[in-house]
C-alpha cells in the first residue's frame, strides 16, 4: 500500500512506516503532522486517483529530526563588467516518519430532483425590456494642413 502526496510544493511517494525528507516543518521532534494533500492512493486492490486531491483521506506522520543540508554556493556575475558576488546557504529540512495511511471513503452524489421540479412548475416572470438608447457618433476633428514656405525661384546663370 502506497500513496503519492504533495507536501510543501513537492511530491513524494510514501508507504506505511517509511521516512521522507521534506523542507523544514515547524514543530518539535516527536510532534504529529497531518498530510491531507493526497494525489493518488494504491492499496493493492483499489487504485484511487484524486481530482486533484482525494477527499476524506489523510496521512498521519511524526517529526523524527531536523537538520541542514550541505552548503550550496550561489555565484552571480556579469561578464566583462567586473561584477561578481559569491554567497552560500544551507537549506533546512525535516525527516518525517509516515504512520498509517488513511482509507478513502467513497461518497455517492445524491441527485436533487425536487429542485428541478420546483423550477419547472414555477411560472416565468417577464422582465420589462430596457429602452435602447442610440449612441452618439464621436465628432471628428478637422485636419489642418501646414502651409509650406514658398521657395525662392532659382535662376540659372
Amino acid at each position: 500500500m502506497y500513496a503519492l502526496i504533495e507536501f510543501a510544493g513537492k511530491q513524494f511517494r510514501v508507504e506505511e512506516g517509511s521516512s521522507i525528507r521534506v523542507p523544514h516543518v515547524e514543530g518539535k521532534v516527536g510532534s504529529k503532522v497531518t498530510i491531507e494533500n493526497i494525489l493518488y492512493m494504491d492499496d493493492g486492490k483499489n487504485k484511487t486517483v484524486g481530482t486533484p486531491t482525494l477527499t476524506g483521506a489523510k496521512i498521519d506522520s511524526e517529526i523524527i529530526s531536523h537538520g541542514r543540508d550541505r552548503k550550496v554556493v550561489v555565484f552571480k556575475f556579469k561578464r566583462r563588467k567586473g561584477y561578481q558576488k559569491k554567497n552560500t546557504h544551507r537549506q533546512e529540512y525535516s525527516i518525517l516518519k509516515v504512520g498509517k495511511l488513511g482509507k478513502v471513503k467513497k461518497t455517492v452524489a445524491s441527485k436533487k430532483t425536487t429542485e428541478k421540479t420546483d423550477k419547472a412548475a414555477a411560472p416565468k416572470k417577464s422582465t420589462p425590456a430596457k429602452k435602447a438608447t442610440p449612441k452618439k457618433a464621436a465628432a471628428k476633428k478637422p485636419t489642418v494642413k501646414k502651409a509650406t514656405p514658398a521657395k525662392p525661384n532659382e535662376t540659372k546663370e
